[in-house]
């Protein structure tokens, strides 16, 4: 069966390859399709949302889940389900946006640093030590309170605080490349160093910036929910799950009004294990090692 598949295989991209791979993994798709779903509801969430995120109606306050209010509502009158919605917007969006900055950032140094090795390598490598030694949340919420809150600075703030783990890793697989023999003939034929790094080195580093820009989403997500329930990341009235997550802090809350804080909660926790999920599935099926 093994070499059947190696048969198969032979001829085929590695891309190819990888998504016939993927497709196999049932965590993985399953992962995918959560995620999906979930975006798909941040998209159309001003078909799906009933209300206004931020209409308040202090005469229903704390209401408990009804067939007018799916998730009841919370201590303004607004309705929980429709903050959900609203909330995966945000907190996606954060994901997706610091997890962009965080990989251009970090695949850019570790090309250079990777590349052209030696004083340069030397230099960007002792940076990224610096930043690695530094307790994530205590910068995050150091620049928070400079910067003030809000989801653009927490987009900035989680891009430029997480870009030291894909930058050693892109480092490491530059390495390995620029020792390969098409890398010596894209140099004999001419080609700049900048023309070689775009062309023959960024494309087969693709797979791995993939995989781990997955998975960066999941901490981009975790950043905002952790600096929102601080109170320094999304700023109410705008919903997101980290500040819906802050109403937890009661413990008034937490014992007598579950629908203000486990449907974030629990969104949160499945939109991380399905990024989980799928980031797996995804470096197993682009792994060239793997038979």
């Amino acid at each position: 069966m093994m070499n059947q598949n190696k048969q198969e295989e032979n001829g085929t991209s590695l891309f190819k390859v990888g998504i016939k791979r993927l497709k196999k993994d049932k965590m993985a798709v399953f992962g995918l399709g959560i995620l999906i779903l979930f975006t798909l509801a941040a998209i159309f969430v001003p078909i799906l949302g009933q209300y206004d995120p931020s209409a308040q109606d202090l005469l229903n306050t704390y209401q408990p889940p009804s067939a007018k209010h799916w998730l009841g509502t919370d201590e303004l009158g607004r309705d929980v389900f429709t903050r959900l919605l609203y909330g995966g917007r945000v907190s996606l969006s954060v994901g997706l946006i610091s997890t962009g900055i965080s990989a251009g950032f970090g695949v850019f140094l570790g090309s250079v640093a990777g590349y052209f090795g030696k004083a340069v390598d030397g230099i960007i490598m002792r940076i990224t030590d610096i930043f690695m030694c530094f307790p994530f949340y205590v910068i995050a919420i150091t620049v928070a309170a400079i910067w003030g809150s809000g989801i653009w600075n927490i987009m900035l703030i989680s891009g430029f605080l997480n870009w030291t783990n894909i930058c050693r890793i892109v480092r490491a697989e530059v390495l390995s490349l620029r020792q390969r023999e098409y890398i010596e003939a894209s140099k004999a034929l001419g080609l700049s160093d900048f023309e070689t790094i775009i062309k023959h080195i960024l494309p087969n580093i693709l797979a791995v910036v993939i995989v781990y820009s997955t998975l960066g989403i999941a901490k981009g997500i975790l950043s905002e929910a952790g600096l929102s329930y601080l109170g320094l990341g999304v700023t109410p009235p705008q919903a997101s799950w980290g500040n819906m997550l802050a109403a937890a802090q009661s413990l008034r809350v937490l014992s007598l009004y579950w629908w203000l804080w486990i449907p974030a909660g629990t969104a949160v926790f499945i939109t991380i294990l399905s990024i989980n999920f799928l980031g797996d599935g995804l470096r197993d099926a682009f792994d060239a090692k793997v038979n």
